[in-house]
């Protein structure tokens, strides 16, 4: 049974509303997941549900039926907001010219109680925590959570700043949801980042829990309070890590982003270009969370390590964590590992491996001592090659690919290494940050299509064109003297991968013909070990050496 319990007040809401629209939302099925009720003036109202809306009769509002619920709320604050003391109702007021009300959003505040499990270890640590995701997705349901759970159970300090009183509520008094956690209200949108400091300066508290992070001054605010040893809970625009890094104004909130030149051999280390984007500084929060779902999210445990791969173009792997039904967290690690690190060895290319049913016994070095063994059972044992369209990710978010696939049911899986690759998907910046792989995936013909931006429909409809070309492509046909030269190649890796790296031990290949002998010759030096040719004439052969 799920332990997560909610509370929403939504009759204090549904009485400020004109009497027919809060009659058609009386109906329990119609306030289950009710996230707001849309109110414009000479249109039917309506009211907004995940993923749909439902229209609320087919009488177009008056001007007369805005006015009286204006009147029943109060006034409005600078900001265009106001709320229903003591609840976490939010109503936003949309103006003509004139400053006349010609539309109301009515957004449901709920209370949820048991969301913060996904991050309960995260709190204990005493670091600061930026939460980022949709608008929508319980971003401030969750910070209010959180801030209950710092006050309450682990006795912290905690100081809520809230800007529009979305967190605490509306009033004077802070809604029960925060617990003991104490609330500064702020006069002026504009003047968070002053309040903000203020907070640190008179009421020492541990923990500082703001909702919106916006500006330039609010992100430096953030620093000067972090720097000063106290924990920091913020949510911030942008649904992760990659598009605050982007975002000029929030992006010290990551460490910032600083353009440095590298030496000559810095650059042929790091096969890049001279001038290069690295972090400016320690991150203001060390931790991030990616908030996918309500009960989905992804944790960065180490943001500077994440935004350091970002800026080289490589691919983070958050730890996706799911809140189960009954209230279990569930850990879901990704298995592919991080484009660039480091790997013991290279990997053949798919086509090599698609041969390995083709490869014969192996013959080992005849000598006193048995330091090569066959491989039959190797040969044997190797694994059929994956089906489906091969995908490397450059400067792209693989959760997106991930998604699609999944949304669609496309036979697409993520690699990490350009050896086993179909494709290379890129966004047009990617590519520019590694130079290298431009070159590599020319000379392995590994073809390359970028996209115009980082973004869900985007990655679709190349996946879509991908997946298109390939079913409409004829399957290659391949001649007796290439079905050898592959089987020779799988003949080789499996050598290397089997015998002569784990054991340690040099394996004679079986005689082929001078083309193909170099071609296993390119292949082990792939591997960086050493090979050599025994045998005269047609019984020529390539022995491998152990490192």
């Amino acid at each position: 049974m799920s332990t997560e319990r909610i509370t929403d007040d939504l009759d204090r809401l549904l009485a400020l509303l004109p009497a027919d629209v809060g009659e058609a939302l009386q109906p329990e099925a119609r306030r289950d997941q009710l996230l707001e009720v849309v109110l414009d003036l000479g249109r039917v109202p309506e009211a907004r549900y995940p993923g749909r809306s439902l229209a609320l009769g087919e009488r177009c509002l008056t001007r007369e039926d805005l006015q009286s619920t204006v009147e029943r709320l109060g006034q409005f604050g600078a900001d265009n907001r106001a709320g229903i003391e003591r609840t976490l109702h939010r109503i936003s007021a949309i103006r003509n010219r004139r400053g006349d009300v010609v539309g109301l959003t009515c957004r449901v505040g709920r209370a949820v109680f048991g969301t913060v499990a996904l991050v309960r270890d995260l709190l204990d640590s005493g670091q600061s925590l930026l939460l980022m995701g949709r608008p929508g997705v319980g971003k401030t349901t969750a910070l209010r959570e959180i801030a209950r759970v710092l006050a309450d159970e682990l006795e912290q300090r905690v100081v809520v700043i809230d800007t529009s009183n979305e967190i605490a509520g509306d009033g004077d008094i802070p809604h029960p949801a925060i617990g003991r956690a104490r609330r500064m209200q702020v006069a002026r949108p504009e003047l968070q980042h002053q309040v903000m400091i203020e907070a640190v300066e008179n009421h020492m508290p541990e923990v500082i829990v703001i909702d919106e992070i916006g500006t330039e001054l609010e992100a430096q605010a953030a620093r000067t309070i972090a720097e000063r040893g106290v924990m920091l809970v913020a949510t911030a625009h942008g649904n992760a890590l990659a598009n605050l890094i982007k975002n000029p104004t929030l992006c010290d909130l990551v460490g910032g982003i600083e353009s440095v030149t590298l030496g000559d051999e810095e650059a042929r280390r790091r096969r890049s270009q001279k001038t290069v984007l690295e972090r400016a500084a320690e991150p203001t929060f060390p931790l991030a969370v990616e908030m996918h779902s309500r009960h989905r999210w992804a944790v960065h445990a180490d943001v500077g390590r994440t935004v350091d791969l970002l800026l080289r173009g490589q691919t983070p792997r958050p730890q996706e964590r799911s809140l189960a039904a009954d209230g279990s967290v569930q850990l879901v690690e990704s298995p592919d590992p991080v484009i660039g690190a480091s790997r013991p060895r290279a990997r053949p290319t798919r086509q090599l491996r698609q041969a390995h049913a083709a490869a014969p016994q192996l013959a080992a070095v005849p000598t006193p001592d048995p330091v090569a063994t066959p491989l039959r059972d190797a040969v044997d044992s190797a694994s059929p090659a994956e089906d489906g369209l091969q995908v490397l990710c450059c400067g792209l978010t693989p959760r997106l690919v991930e998604e699609a696939s999944r949304r669609h049911r496309w036979p697409v899986r993520l690699v990490d290494d350009l050896a086993e690759a179909d494709v290379v998907l890129s966004v047009r910046q990617g590519l520019g940050r590694q130079p290298g792989l431009r070159r590599q995936a020319r000379e392995a013909r590994v073809p390359i299509l970028v996209i115009k931006a980082d973004t869900l429909p985007q990655v679709e409809r190349a996946l879509e064109r991908l997946l298109s070309r390939r079913a409409a492509a004829e399957p290659p046909t391949v001649s007796a003297d290439q079905a050898d030269a592959l089987a020779a190649l799988e003949e080789c890796r499996l050598a290397v991968e089997r015998v002569v790296v784990p054991q340690g031990r040099p394996v004679e290949l079986l005689p082929r013909t001078e083309d193909v002998r170099r071609m296993q010759a390119d292949l082990v030096a792939r591997y960086r070990l050493r090979s050599d040719v025994f045998g005269r004439a047609d019984q020529q052969r390539l022995r491998v050496f152990p490192p």
